[in-house]
């Protein structure tokens, strides 16, 4: 399809930060192709050898909207999102190891599949067109995503000792997942689960594969105080550290919470130019504290943002966590121009492109960008009026100001009706899992 978006303001990333202009956007296929002058009133006549020929293209009236890069969610379990509620006000050994775990131990795959496509059709309602997954039903998300249209960087979760003993069930998993599922829109990367429930060797296998193969790679890292202080104990060394030693870190890690950091880690995740994906509503919910997020912009950190999965969160709505980001780190830092709005967008559209190796591409709106966009409604009461829009992101958007949303070229939802999911259909199979297994 051509589509030519007119009549709205775009949201541009400059040297200055980020700006809504009124422009008018060209897109074809999946690629943002020209950025146009403001509908019929450019000021300047066009250049002939570069007329286009509006005719080619479908007409999106934008009046009253704002079109900006699709938020980026840099960490999920998309497969929990049937534990929403499910397991609240407990401590965290509790959560995990009472609540959590034996659903997990109990849910079919097919039920992962309903359960990914209901948090795919939370984010798609809240702006989201890009997530990075952390899974461990095989086959499941990357079909819930592509059933979704949304874009997908997914990792079937890795533990054990040995990759190639008895680790080798999950990595041959990872591997087929990356054989049968890998196109445009659905990438993987391999991820191990936290430096607990992996080995040393294992580990640097991961490293050593992932280089091997060109993967990114993901972990937890960092979480809370036992594991602090476990790491400690049993390594003489904080868990960045270990993961240094290692070598383990590099540009494409992703490292999801990285909450407790000690000593001289931010020094280190720096040298590595390792990606910090904070995810404040989690982090706080199970009572771990909160990222360092402060001391890591001032050291130049790359820091990206998740929502984790909703057993933790409870949404998946990224709207939610910026603007949860930006007011937790000013109360912490005691200073109201802490972690401002331009920097939390970045962190949300920008910087996850960068984590992800695709800069330029993802969290922009640019020529031969992809056409990854979501369309805001200014008019929404909680927008309205229009002062600042840029800060509106951040401190009056809840999410349900996004009224459409573009993945690849291709409208996912249109005028607020989802287009590739049957929300009836899920709920349905939601509602049978609960009762089954919850």
């Amino acid at each position: 399809m051509k589509y030519k978006i007119q009549n709205g303001y775009l949201l541009f990333h400059t040297g200055d930060g980020f700006q809504a202009e009124k422009r008018d956007l060209y897109i074809e296929g999946d690629k943002i192709v020209k950025i146009g002058g403001i509908g019929a009133n450019r000021g300047n006549q066009a250049d002939p050898s570069d007329m286009t020929d509006e005719r080619e293209y479908q007409v999106v009236d934008a009046k009253d909207k704002l079109v900006m890069p699709g938020l980026i969610n840099m960490h999920t379990h998309a497969y929990m999102t049937v534990m929403r509620n499910y397991a609240d006000d407990v401590d965290f050994n509790e959560w995990l190891f009472q609540r959590v775990m034996p659903v997990e131990d109990h849910l079919p795959q097919e039920a992962a599949y309903w359960s990914s496509l209901l948090g795919c059709m939370e984010m798609i309602q809240t702006g989201t067109t890009s997530f990075v997954d952390m899974h461990m039903f095989h086959g499941q998300s990357p079909k819930a995503a592509q059933q979704a249209g949304i874009r997908a960087f997914i990792g079937r979760g890795l533990v054990g000792e040995d990759l190639y003993q008895d680790g080798y069930s999950r990595f041959k998993e990872a591997l087929e997942e990356k054989e049968a599922y890998e196109n445009d829109l659905t990438k993987f990367i391999l991820s191990p689960h936290a430096i607990y429930s992996c080995s040393e060797k294992l580990l640097g296998q991961v490293a050593e594969e992932a280089e091997k193969l060109n993967m990114l790679k993901q972990i937890h890292l960092s979480e809370s105080q036992t594991e602090i202080e476990n790491a400690i104990d049993k390594y003489g060394k904080t868990p960045v550290k270990y993961l240094s030693d290692l070598g383990f870190l590099d540009k494409n890690t992703i490292l999801a919470h990285c909450v407790k950091m000690q000593q001289n880690d931010i020094e280190i995740l720096h040298g590595h130019q390792a990606n910090i994906v904070t995810n404040p509503a989690s982090n706080a919910k199970l009572g771990n504290g909160f990222a360092p997020i402060n001391e890591m912009a001032e050291k130049g950190l790359n820091i990206c943002i998740g929502t984790d999965g909703t057993a933790s969160n409870n949404t998946l709505n990224m709207f939610r966590e910026m603007g949860l980001l930006s007011l937790i780190h000013k109360g912490i830092a005691q200073d109201s121009t802490a972690a401002p709005a331009q920097f939390v967008i970045k962190a949300a559209t920008l910087n996850a492109a960068k984590a992800l190796s695709m800069e330029g591409k993802l969290g922009v709106i640019a020529e031969q960008a992809c056409a990854d966009l979501i369309f805001i409604d200014l008019h929404a009461a909680s927008l309205f009026p229009n002062n600042n829009i840029v800060s509106s992101l951040c401190y009056s958007a809840n999410g349900s100001e996004v009224e459409s949303v573009m993945v690849n070229g291709r409208f996912v939802m249109r005028n607020r009706q989802l287009l590739t999911i049957d929300a009836e259909r899920v709920y349905y199979e939601v509602n049978k899992i609960v009762n089954q297994c919850l």
